[in-house]
């Protein structure tokens, strides 16, 4: 996986040695209003991360891409970004998530303009992210980045999407 520049950001490979930074930049409780969940300690982001890394799921059919936002001026971590690629490439299930000292910054909508372009970039067809009804920030993300809300909804979120026109 490779590194990928965002305007002001980079997107930087997840790796373990990344928990304990980016435990700190997950502590803000109001960070799981829309998403559910509690801060995860050091610990939890280690076991997690070792299995991200590996990049598929168990059964090989999702492929497990995960990136750290880093600021460019001071290499500072403030989130995340990630995409679950399935159906042989052609479908992927992002997420972006900003710590919540760094959110109203833009730095949401670079990190993910940057991943659905990389995405595109490798033939990805369809795109997709499911936000909740209320989190007009990501739908703000969503919009920002060529995704459009669909009808379906998932466990109580709308899904947005892009798809690639037909030729």
């Amino acid at each position: 996986m490779e590194t990928i520049a965002a305007g002001r950001l980079t997107l930087r490979p997840l790796t373990v040695q990344d928990a304990d930074e980016m435990a700190e930049v997950l502590a803000g409780e109001d960070l799981y209003a829309f998403i559910g969940g509690a801060a995860p300690t050091p610990a939890e982001l280690r076991a997690r991360y070792a299995a991200l890394e590996a990049g598929r799921s168990p059964d090989g059919r999702q492929e497990w891409l995960n990136w750290i936002i880093r600021r460019d001026t001071d290499r500072r971590a403030v989130g995340y970004v990630q995409a679950t690629v399935v159906d042989e490439g052609r479908r992927a299930e992002v997420a972006w998530v900003v710590g919540t000292p760094w959110q109203g910054r833009g730095y949401a909508s670079e990190a993910a303009a940057a991943l659905a372009g990389w995405l595109r970039a490798r033939g990805v067809a369809r795109i997709e992210a499911h936000i909740h009804p209320d989190h007009h920030a990501s739908m703000t993300v969503a919009g920002r980045i060529g995704l459009l809300p669909t009808d379906q909804v998932e466990d109580g979120e709308r899904v947005w999407a892009w798809e690639r026109s037909a030729r």
